[in-house]
């Protein structure tokens, strides 16, 4: 971040005393008081938070200044970081030959190539030492004020118009009641100076964890603000807000502090007082921390020009506020944290407990203190990985946050259930389900049987799902988005390790039940395949041994076939061998459910060529459903076409092809010839017959079945695009090329848009048709 100075071709006149200011993000606070000093005495300076607008190109103005600005450079740890802007500022000005005017704002040795020139320290003086020493740093090289300008308040150029500048960066103000500033504070640099930014603009800012989660630093980056930019106030005022009842005796202190009041003066007069004094007043700070309700808080917000900063689990302060989100920190800041706690620790140790923790801070200092209280860091491994919610139930939070960030899960959650009991019920549905943005406005109006009383009330319509989804949002549990909730990883094993037997059973059948409530449609479907992707991983955490109905087992089935449609069969695979273990031990081999697992499991094992699986399980299969419902029963005949498929792959073509007429001509009877299963039937036996040399009937069959599955499927499902993909090699086969490369281009034009480039079936139809122009031009 950086400021340049104003126009002017020359060094001579007004424009010698114009100066570019390059700084690092957190020494803003800096960057404030020295340009105004510098403007103080006279000198021309433009700062980009002042004079650049939004959309303005930040490297283009910064060449600009650079080419027409003297360049001082406030040297800090930060500056000399290698990502930030402030690398290229001072490596171009060396590569021109021009001369860099270093101030010290921090203690930090500079590189080497820029040891050699000497600077002023401005950090651990007094104000009017301060600005002594950045004149004469600045004087060194222009020739500046012939006379020390005197320090701010008495007859400098801003202050003779009335202005009232900063204080220097650390001076605390003498009205304050902050809490101690935690010295372990890392990161979030460039929040902090968005949060400025915000609050300099004249537009209250709310900090909020939109994520929905407590112990993601929202009270932290408060307190750091204010510290950063103490400078910047004459009054700082904390206001714990949980209890709004609480908050007119916390500013009748402040307005008795002040002199508004006197001592005793009753809290109602003494708040009215007070407002009316800030809307007059500016350079104070209101910190309402926590605080739950804009509207219990938007009596006791003062008009005026002074700042007010708000931190809140609720995310509804639109109409209040201007929203910042407050998500988890970057690895890095991660790792710097847990290092700045005092926990010694490898790189790859550091990564893995961050990665474990998913850099939640507060989750990151409870580890901090397990590992600097004796945990070794391979037991804190350990320890995570059996037992998440125990760690953070046991981890003794820093001095800096009141409570353990499981304790601080459970109250919340107590709260919600207090306040809002169907919500509450939700809530523990969902802490058993993945931790992604489950869809639950789309499940409103389909209430599965097994829903409890509590959520089914949710269910009812969109407006209640609306409505509960906005009470998890304002206790900050959850992130709500787009008609989706999302609980954090770390909040649902807090949730769930507290759960009693009764309420882990309701929550077990609600959870059951939003999957059944959230089914998006058929798996082949394309049109479905967006809902299928939300429901994904919803599907794949479901536990199968605790589904009790059909349509449960049915969801975290049919997840697996969307998953083989989209060209992913090794996870389905793997999930599906444990849906038909569980299941053939719990229902039993011939339960109807099970028998479904194996038929879905066959396929899995023939897309990852696992051949003789999948036929040893498809014949185990169709030899159950005949015994059980009889050779014409649908269910049969499907698997006997899946035995089909099977017999072909491992060279028992004959016999495939027999078994594949016998159940098309049942089909086509029992179904009728435009039912899907014997669509599919058609579709395999016309590549079979073309295998073995019946090439014409194989085009004739092909050909029809292409017709119909247009007409029922649409030309773009993909079963329809498979007939016509292996229709256009049968084309080339007896001659007609130019309509099979015609269809064959078609087709992959369809593939590419419906499936993706990336999709086994749109490769097969890219070789397909480069085999089938080669033919053509060789014809």
């Amino acid at each position: 971040m950086s400021a340049s100075g104003a126009s002017g071709d020359g060094f001579d006149g007004v424009s010698e005393r114009t100066w570019f200011i390059s700084y690092a993000g957190p020494d803003r606070a800096w960057a404030e008081w020295v340009g105004w000093q510098l403007l103080d005495a006279g000198f021309q300076v433009e700062l980009d938070y002042w004079n650049w607008g939004a959309g303005d190109n930040f490297i283009l103005k910064m060449n600009a200044a650079l080419e027409r600005g003297r360049f001082l450079a406030l040297f800090s740890p930060a500056y000399f970081e290698p990502d930030r802007y402030t690398t290229p500022e001072w490596t171009a000005v060396l590569a021109r030959k021009e001369r860099i005017t270093p101030v010290r704002v921090a203690n930090v040795v500079p590189p080497g190539i820029l040891s050699a020139i000497a600077s002023e320290d401005l950090f651990d003086r007094a104000p009017a030492q301060a600005r002594e020493a950045l004149l004469a740093a600045v004087k060194g090289l222009s020739g500046g004020p012939v006379s020390e300008p005197p320090f701010p308040g008495q007859s400098g150029t801003l202050s003779r118009l009335g202005a009232t500048g900063p204080r220097l960066p650390g001076s605390l103000p003498r009205v304050r009641n902050l809490p101690a500033r935690n010295a372990a504070f890392t990161g979030r640099d460039g929040m902090l100076v968005h949060l400025r930014e915000e609050l300099a603009s004249g537009r209250r800012v709310a900090v909020q964890a939109l994520h929905g989660r407590g112990g993601v630093g929202k009270t932290q980056l408060a307190i750091e603000y204010v510290y950063r930019f103490a400078g910047e106030y004459e009054m700082a005022w904390w206001i714990a807000s949980e209890d709004p009842t609480l908050i007119p005796d916390q500013l009748a202190a402040l307005a008795a502090r002040t002199g508004i009041v006197p001592t005793g003066t009753p809290p109602a007069a003494a708040v009215e007082l007070l407002l009316a004094e800030l809307g007059e007043r500016s350079r104070w700070l209101l910190v309402f921390d926590n605080a739950e309700e804009p509207t219990t808080l938007a009596p006791f917000m003062p008009g005026g020009p002074g700042h007010v900063l708000i931190t809140s689990r609720n995310p509804n302060w639109n109409s209040h506020a201007v929203p910042l989100d407050v998500d988890t920190l970057s690895r890095a800041e991660s790792v710097a944290l847990l290092r700045a706690q005092g926990a010694q620790l490898s790189d790859a140790d550091a990564d893995h407990i961050a990665a474990a923790l998913e850099d939640l801070p507060l989750a990151l200092a409870q580890a901090a203190a397990l590992l600097t209280g004796g945990l070794s860091a391979a037991d804190l491994k350990e320890e995570l990985a059996v037992n998440t919610a125990a760690v953070l139930a046991a981890g003794r939070p820093p001095a800096h946050y009141p409570v353990s960030l499981a304790a601080q899960v459970q109250l919340t959650a107590d709260h919600l259930h207090q306040d809002d009991p169907s919500a509450h019920t939700l809530l523990l549905a969902l802490a058993l389900l993945a931790p992604e943005p489950f869809p639950l406005t789309s499940c409103a109006g389909r209430l599965p049987d097994q829903a409890s009383t509590l959520l089914a009330g949710v269910l009812a319509s969109k407006l209640a799902a609306g409505a509960a989804l906005q009470s998890i949002a304002r206790h900050g549990l959850a992130r709500v988005q787009d008609g989706t909730v999302q609980l954090h990883r770390l909040t649902q094993a807090v949730l769930t390790d507290y759960l009693t037997p009764d309420q882990h059973h309701t929550a077990t059948t609600d959870t059951e039940a939003l999957l059944t409530a959230a089914h998006p449609g058929d798996a082949s479907e394309p049109r479905f395949w967006p809902a299928w992707q939300v429901l994904l991983p919803h599907a794949l955490a479901a536990d199968p041994a605790q589904l009790t109905t059909e349509k449960g087992r049915d969801v975290v089935r049919d997840a697996c076939w969307y998953l083989m449609e989209r060209g992913q069969p090794a996870p389905a695979r793997e999930r599906l061998q444990t849906l038909y273990g569980t299941w053939r031990r719990q229902l039993g081999a011939d339960h109807d459910d099970t028998l479904w697992a194996a038929h879905y499991l066959a396929r899995a094992f023939d897309g990852t060529l696992d051949l003789d699986r999948a036929h040893a399980l498809d014949e185990d299969t169709l030899a159950r459903r005949r015994r059980l419902y009889g050779e014409e029963h649908p269910d049969t005949l499907n698997s006997a076409r899946s035995l089909a498929v099977h017999l072909w792959a491992l060279g028992r073509y004959q016999e495939a092809v027999t078994l594949d007429e016998k159940t098309l001509e049942v089909q086509r009877r029992v179904l009728g010839a435009e039912h899907p299963s014997t669509l599919n039937t058609a579709s395999g036996l016309a590549v079979e017959l073309a295998a073995v040399g019946r090439v014409e009937e194989a085009v004739v069959l092909g050909e029809e079945t292409l017709e119909v599955r247009r007409r029922v499927l649409g030309a773009e499902h993909p079963n329809t695009l498979s007939t016509a993909s292996d229709l256009a090699i049968r084309l080339a086969d007896v001659g007609r090329v130019e309509e099979a490369v015609v269809l064959a281009e078609e087709t992959l034009e369809v593939r590419r848009r419906v499936l993706g480039p990336e999709h086994p079936d749109t490769l097969t139809s890219i070789r397909n048709l480069k085999w089938l122009r080669a033919r053509d031009e060789h014809e």
